[in-house]
């Protein structure tokens, strides 16, 4: 058992219903969708033409990074969360995620840095969708 798990075991009762191992499932693929596009984003070419072609996405990629890391971190402090902002936050998280992975994939031929950070913001949309679902049913039996 890892530290996180651990860590997790013990707000277990925080948030009444709440699927603690799915939230820290999306809360490790936040965290790695955060490390993917803040390392993808140094990894622009350095060709100045192609640079400037590219600012779009290394836009994108630090914006991401940046709705991940926030999402990663309230999910760590569950009793302060209000279920209604948690929702959006996902929500948000999930759009932003879809987004930078539909963008990678338009440059992914060229570089594989690309491809493989479009997975990990897919896996972390999935992650964000996957617990806002089950939020969704939790809320419904309350």
């Amino acid at each position: 058992m890892n530290m996180t798990s651990e860590m997790m075991d013990m707000l277990d009762g925080t948030m009444p219903g709440m699927d603690m191992q799915m939230m820290q499932e999306c809360m490790e693929s936040c965290m790695a969708c955060e490390q993917a596009c803040t390392m993808a984003a140094g990894m622009m070419p350095e060709d100045d033409m192609m640079m400037k072609h590219m600012m779009p996405m290394m836009s994108m990629h630090m914006n991401c990074a940046d709705m991940c890391g926030a999402m990663g971190r309230a999910m760590m402090r569950p009793a302060g969360m209000e279920r209604t902002s948690m929702m959006a936050m996902l929500e948000a998280c999930m759009t932003m995620c879809r987004a930078c992975a539909d963008m990678c994939m338009m440059h992914a031929d060229m570089m594989p840095s690309c491809k493989m950070t479009a997975e990990v913001c897919s896996n972390c949309a999935d992650a964000c969708q996957k617990m806002m679902d089950s939020m969704k049913s939790m809320m419904a039996t309350d």
